[in-house]
C-alpha cells in the first residue's frame, strides 16, 4: 500500500495546496491512519468503491462535522481564553524572565538575613529579646492569676465598705465581713514576703495598708458610739488586736533587765500581760463618747451660765419670787448632768473592767525589798484607768465648782451632793470612791464665798451623815429582805422597801 499512497499522494495535494504544508509535516500516526484506510480500500470491491463507499465517506463527514460544531458550541469560551492566553504568554515570558533574575539577585542578601535572625535568636546563649518574649508569654499564661491579685485591693475595700455598712446589723455579718478583711490582708502580706522585690505587689500592699486603717478607723467609732455594750465592746476589742496589732504591743521585749543586786540574784523583771494602748484608746473613746452625750446638755448650761453671769455681777435681786427661783437652771443643769456622769462613768470603768481585767490597778508593792532599785521602780507604769477616773472626779468638780454655787436653796443643793455621793458609792464598788472630794470642794467654795457663817457645821459633813444613815436603813432593809426570802420567800415586800432596795 506505500507505493499507493505514494502514487496518490501527489492527486491528494493538488486537491488540497491550502494544506500541502501541513501534509509535509504528518507523523508517522498520522501516515498509518492512512495506511490503513488504503488497505481498507483495496478489499472492496469496484462496486463498493463506487456505490457505498462515497456515501459512508459524505456520512462521516457530516459526522465529524456535527461534532465540530458541538465542540465548538460547547467549548468556545474555553478555546477564545486559550487563545487569550497564549497571545500574552509572549509577553508574560519575558517578565517572568526578568522576575526570575531579581530573585537571582535577592537571593545573598535574603541568605544573610537569614543568618542574622538565626544568630539574634538563638537559644544557646543569652538573649535579652527572648528573655522580654519568654515573660511576655509568661504573663499571658498567667493573666488570670495576675488580675485576680491586681482585684485584691479592691475587693478589700468592698469588704470594708461591706463591714462599714454591716456595724448597725447583726453581729454575725459584721464578724464575717471583718474575718474576710483579715483573710484578704493575711494573703496579701503573704505576697509581700513570698516577693519582697516586686513592685506589682508593693503597690497592691500600700493600698491594703490604707483600707486596714479606715478599717481600723471604723472600728475605733464603733468604740466612740454613746449606746456601746459590754458584748460589742468586747468584739470590736478583739478586732482591734488582730486589725492593729501595733496598738496592742506593750514593748516588753525592748524592756531593760535591773541592775544586779549584792543581796539578791534575781536580774529578770516580772511583766504582767499588757495590751499596750488599746486600754487608753478604749477610755479616750468612751470619753468622747461621755463628751458628746454631756454636749447635748447645752442649752441647760448656757441658762446656768447666765445665773453665774448674774451672780459673779453681784446684781439684787429685789423680789422674793425671783430669789426662790434663782438658781432653778443651775439645779437642772447639774442634776442632769450628775445623772449622765453617774451612768457613763459606771460603764466605763465596768466595761474596762471586763475588757482589761489584767489592766486593773493593782495593791502597791512591799518598798522595803532591798531587791529594788530606783530604776525599777519606775518601770511598772500605772494603769490608764487610774488616770482617767481622776480625770472624771476633776470634771465632775470643775462643775460642781461652777454651778452649785448658783443654788440657794439648800435642800435643792443638799439632794445634788447626795446625788454625788451616790454616784462616787457607785464608782467605789469599782474601786473608786471620791466620797471626800465634796469636802474639798465645799472648802473651795466657802474660800471664794464670803457668806460663811463661822461656827456652824459644813454642809458637806450634814450631807454626808444623813447619807450614811440613808444607806445603814437601806442596808438593814436589804438584809432584812434578803434573810426574809430565804426563810420565807412568800412574804412580799412593801412598795416603799422595793423601791429603796433597787
Amino acid at each position: 500500500m506505500d507505493p499507493l499512497y505514494e502514487l496518490l499522494l501527489p492527486h491528494i495535494n493538488e486537491s488540497a495546496p491550502s494544506a500541502a504544508s501541513g501534509q509535509r509535516t504528518l507523523s508517522r500516526t498520522s501516515n498509518a491512519q492512512a495506511t490503513t484506510y488504503l488497505n481498507r480500500l483495496s478489499s472492496l470491491s469496484l462496486s463498493d468503491l463506487t456505490s457505498t463507499e462515497p456515501a459512508s465517506l459524505s456520512q462521516n463527514t457530516q459526522s465529524h462535522t456535527r461534532n465540530l460544531q458541538a465542540l465548538s458550541k460547547r467549548s468556545h469560551k474555553v478555546i477564545i481564553s486559550s487563545s487569550s492566553h497564549l497571545e500574552k504568554l509572549k509577553d508574560l515570558l519575558p517578565q517572568f524572565n526578568e522576575k526570575a533574575g531579581h530573585l537571582k539577585e535577592e537571593l545573598p542578601g535574603l541568605e544573610g538575613a537569614a543568618s542574622e535572625f538565626a544568630k539574634k535568636y538563638d537559644r544557646s546563649a543569652d538573649n535579652e529579646v527572648l528573655d522580654r518574649r519568654k515573660r511576655a508569654m509568661l504573663l499571658s499564661r498567667n493573666v488570670d492569676r495576675v488580675s485576680d491579685v491586681l482585684e485584691l485591693p479592691t475587693l478589700l475595700s468592698s469588704t470594708v465598705a461591706t463591714a462599714q455598712a454591716a456595724s448597725t446589723a447583726s453581729a454575725s455579718s459584721t464578724t464575717t465581713s471583718y474575718a474576710s478583711a483579715l483573710d484578704l490582708h493575711a494573703h496579701i502580706k503573704r505576697l509581700t514576703g513570698l516577693y519582697p522585690n516586686s513592685e506589682l505587689i508593693a503597690g497592691i500592699s500600700r493600698q491594703a495598708e490604707a483600707e486596714i486603717n479606715d478599717l481600723t478607723t471604723i472600728l475605733i467609732t464603733t468604740l466612740q458610739s454613746p449606746g456601746l455594750k459590754l458584748a460589742a465592746a468586747m468584739r470590736t476589742v478583739g478586732w482591734l488586736r488582730r486589725v492593729a496589732p501595733e496598738l496592742a504591743d506593750d514593748g516588753a521585749s525592748s524592756a531593760k533587765p535591773a541592775a544586779v543586786s549584792t543581796r539578791s540574784f534575781d536580774v529578770t523583771v516580772s511583766h504582767k500581760p499588757s495590751d499596750g494602748a488599746l486600754g487608753s484608746l478604749f477610755l479616750i473613746c468612751r470619753l468622747h463618747a461621755l463628751h458628746t452625750m454631756l454636749d447635748a446638755l447645752e442649752p441647760l448650761r448656757d441658762l446656768a451660765d447666765q445665773e453665774s453671769t448674774q451672780r459673779g455681777l453681784k446684781q439684787p435681786i429685789k423680789q422674793s419670787s425671783q430669789q426662790a427661783s434663782f438658781g432653778t437652771q443651775s439645779e437642772r443643769f447639774v442634776k442632769r448632768y450628775i445623772e449622765i456622769f453617774r451612768e457613763q462613768s459606771f460603764n466605763i470603768v465596768s466595761m474596762y473592767k471586763s475588757v482589761f481585767p489584767h489592766e486593773m490597778p493593782g495593791a502597791a508593792g512591799d518598798g522595803s525589798k532591798e531587791s529594788k532599785t530606783e530604776g525599777e521602780a519606775l518601770l511598772p507604769l500605772p494603769a490608764p484607768v487610774s488616770s482617767f477616773v481622776l480625770h472624771l472626779v476633776e470634771m465632775l468638780k470643775t462643775t460642781l465648782k461652777l454651778y452649785v454655787p448658783n443654788i440657794t436653796d439648800k435642800s435643792a443643793r443638799e439632794s445634788l451632793l447626795t446625788q454625788v455621793l451616790y454616784c462616787a458609792g457607785s464608782l467605789g464598788r469599782l474601786g473608786a470612791d471620791f466620797g471626800m472630794m465634796i469636802a474639798l470642794l465645799e472648802e473651795e467654795m466657802a474660800e471664794s464665798s464670803d457668806d460663811v457663817t463661822p461656827g456652824e457645821e459644813p454642809e458637806w459633813a450634814q450631807v454626808m451623815k444623813k447619807h450614811r444613815v440613808q444607806a445603814s436603813r437601806l442596808e438593814v432593809l436589804a438584809r432584812g429582805v434578803g434573810s426574809g426570802s430565804r426563810k420565807a420567800s412568800s412574804t412580799p415586800l412593801s412598795p416603799g422597801a422595793a423601791a429603796a432596795v433597787g
